[in-house]
């Protein structure tokens, strides 16, 4: 059986990578069976594959105001870099779903056209929404949501606009379109050039993409490019868009394991695009202004003080007073707004101190403004020493939290669940897997345990797996498991 890997999570270097390409057209006949992966910034590009580069050409974020770069904490690539994406809302970006199973703390990257150069936004990742049937790239529903802890200094006009089904034809072979990344650009990645780049590509039919896993499926997937690879999506330019007569109708999925072959590309407009569309929500109103906290979120021990900066842009009717106030804020704790009333397009310093006493854990601060034409919130998060959970909300405790063990055997973890409310229901996703994780028993109450069984794969790595805990109000938690075959 073909053993499925994910760049980032497992080391290429087998023989895989050698096997050779017989042509250089769209229309070659099929290739080899050979192992896919998904083009995280993790990835090394084999020896030989691509001594003359992807064959992009360079791209300004000026041109395409809705791309950004999608960093993990410990990435390789300079700052972490190890995806791409795109800015779809003012707290949302839209991403291939396999960049979450990097490890690290996730963030995002704005306004920078190389990003080794200074400036730029960079913002928390709070949130990470995957379609709710991605399993693993090559099996299709390869999306995502990030929320950001601030908003994202989109010009207006400027995000991407997203296919959903409604966008019929985008997909057609014949099309050519192009992808957005900061993927690598030479084989050892030295020097790394982390610019970004655009990337024009024909439509080819899906059933000239044969030979890696089980193929393309038209229905989830879009396969363009060149059979050898010529020009070719690489490390770091996963979860970037490919974009077709103005919309985004992909996102950057997978590829056979040498890069020399076709890009694959995750297809939105159809259920998946509805899905994100979803995710996104209704735009916000140009009518009324707009607040936002910068930083999203802040840190500060007990007894102590912190600041942050609320920023506003006005609405149609121009500038306006806004009179300042904050909610949710811990027992004890004061905010201070200097000043207390702006006018919309003007920025206030909000201080909060704490008491001596205040619990340690993460809080959610509401800001409200009260202006002339209505009232708007947003958001900060204030996280008070070690900060954690606020009582009620659902934590997962897995005991152990890693494992060891070789192929054909079997690994197992106990699984326990507090807050929440209803039936709990457990589930694990992780790539790479013969079979997904299962529970005994798979739903269970608020304090109540489970055990969680998985099947090693066949090949050494190491592979962290999801495991989520679902109440009966929709309210989800997860945690990681990080299974280590020998």
């Amino acid at each position: 059986m073909q053993r499925k890997r994910i760049l980032g999570l497992l080391a290429l270097g087998m023989t895989a990578l050698s096997i050779p390409v017989a042509g250089g057209t769209a229309g070659a006949a099929p290739q080899p069976s050979a192992s896919a992966v998904a083009p995280t910034g993790d990835v090394r590009i084999p020896d030989g594959a691509h001594a003359q580069g992807i064959g992009g050409v360079p791209a300004s974020v000026k041109d395409y105001p809705f791309a950004i770069a999608a960093l993990r904490e410990g990435g390789s690539r300079p700052k972490g870099q190890s995806c791409s994406g795109s800015v779809v809302a003012p707290r949302k970006v839209m991403v291939a779903a396999h960049c979450k199973e990097l490890a690290g703390e996730k963030s995002v990257l704005y306004g920078l056209d190389d990003l080794k150069s200074t400036g730029g936004t960079q913002l928390k990742a709070v949130d990470y929404q995957l379609h709710p049937k991605f399993t693993q790239p090559w099996n299709g529903y390869d999306v995502a949501i990030i929320t950001t802890d601030a908003d994202i200094p989109v010009p207006a006009g400027g995000y991407a606009k997203v296919a959903t089904s409604a966008d019929t034809g985008l997909e057609t072979p014949g099309k050519d379109g192009f992808s957005l990344g900061y993927g690598k650009k030479t084989q050892n990645d030295s020097p790394a050039d982390v610019t970004l780049q655009k990337l024009t590509l024909p439509i080819v039919n899906a059933n000239q993409c044969t030979g890696v896993e089980n193929g393309v499926d038209p229905k989830t997937m879009i396969c363009a490019g060149y059979s050898d690879g010529r020009k070719t999506v690489l490390p770091g330019d996963s979860g970037g868009p490919f974009i077709v007569n103005g919309v985004v109708v992909g996102i950057t999925s997978w590829s056979r394991s040498d890069f020399k072959w076709y890009s694959v590309y995750s297809r939105l407009n159809n259920e998946m695009g509805d899905w994100v569309k979803q995710q996104i929500g209704d735009a916000p109103s140009a009518d009324k202004f707009t607040l936002a906290a910068s930083p999203g979120s802040v840190k500060v021990d007990p007894g102590k003080y912190i600041s942050t900066s609320i920023t506003s842009k006005p609405g149609k009717n121009g500038s306006e007073n806004v009179a300042l106030t904050a909610s949710g804020l811990p027992d004890g704790a004061k905010a201070t707004f200097q000043p207390s009333t702006i006018k919309s397009g003007d920025t206030a310093k909000l201080t909060i101190e704490t008491a001596a006493g205040t619990p340690e854990r993460d809080y959610t601060i509401t800001v409200s403004g009260k202006g002339t034409t209505d009232t708007v919130t947003t958001t900060l998060t204030l996280t008070v020493g070690k900060g954690g959970s606020e009582p009620g909300d659902m934590k997962v405790t897995l005991d152990p939290a890693s494992g060891t063990a070789r192929p054909g055997s079997m690994v197992s973890t106990k699984v326990s669940v507090t807050g929440g409310s209803g039936s709990i229901t457990l589930s694990a996703s992780g790539s790479g897997l013969p079979f997904a994780p299962f529970f005994n028993p798979q739903t269970i109450s608020s304090g109540g345990t489970s055990t969680m069984q998985v099947f090693p794969p066949f090949q050494a790595g190491t592979y962290p797996i999801t495991v989520t805990a679902k109440d009966g109000s929709g309210k989800t938690s997860t945690a990681t498991y990080t299974l280590t075959v020998q």
